[in-house]
């Protein structure tokens, strides 16, 4: 059996935490930030948990993940 290929572009977007589940960053952090409040951009800088209906599609990209 060949080894399995991670996706990349998956790894660099995604962390595993301790308990399995999977961290994304928030959207809407990037540029386009002068009307937006400061709570909403501290807000969006924050680590956020992958809803659990994309985590199995996340966990296929990234095999050896845990």
């Amino acid at each position: 059996m060949p080894k399995l290929k991670t996706r990349k572009a998956a790894a660099k977007r995604f962390k595993l935490t301790g308990s399995g589940k999977f961290m994304r960053r928030h959207a809407f952090h990037n540029h386009l930030l002068d009307h937006k409040s400061p709570k909403r951009k501290r807000f969006l800088g924050t680590m956020a948990v992958v809803d659990e209906r994309d985590a199995d599609n996340v966990r296929r990209m990234l095999p050896y993940a845990g």
